[in-house]
């Protein structure tokens, strides 16, 4: 159970700046290093995300943002799952977990069928977060997995 003092909301404009750099630096993290021409996206999430009609949720501790997903609504009733992200200090909270439950059920409620998610092969914590949601391999790479689960 998420700790009561963790609000999971949308996000909202004046999120950019921690949103952008909590997610850069969980991926500079893993990886070692951080380039900033492969995120396009989180430059103006805004634009990226909500504009076009997707769902990008944050988490917060005393006004402090600890995490982050997205739902990107795509054809034939699919969503993807995109841009989980935690603060290294509130790793192993559940925030991840309860981020994508919100995403989940809200995909539910606007009639989705079916939900995707991606993550790299040494992603290993990612990889079980999204086996223990329910997600199911569907195919592979060197580089990664997508992950599939009906809604329906």
């Amino acid at each position: 159970m998420l700790n009561p003092d963790i609000i999971i909301r949308h996000f909202t404009q004046s999120d950019q700046v921690a949103a952008r750099a909590l997610i850069l630096n969980g991926l500079g993290e893993h990886f070692g290093f951080i380039d900033e021409t492969l995120n396009p996206d989180l430059d103006n999430i805004t634009a990226s995300y909500l504009a076009p009609g997707h769902l990008f949720l944050v988490a917060e501790r005393q006004r402090v943002l600890v995490g982050t997903g997205a739902l990107l609504f795509l054809p034939e009733s699919t969503g993807q799952i995109v841009r989980i992200s935690t603060h290294r200090a509130y790793r192993r909270l559940g925030i991840a977990r309860s981020i994508c439950q919100r995403l989940i059920e809200h995909a539910r409620q606007r009639g989705l069928r079916r939900l995707i998610v991606e993550t790299n092969r040494d992603w290993y914590d990612a990889i079980r977060l999204y086996q223990q949601l329910g997600f199911r391999e569907e195919a592979s790479n060197e580089q990664g997995y997508q992950f599939g689960m009906s809604l329906s």
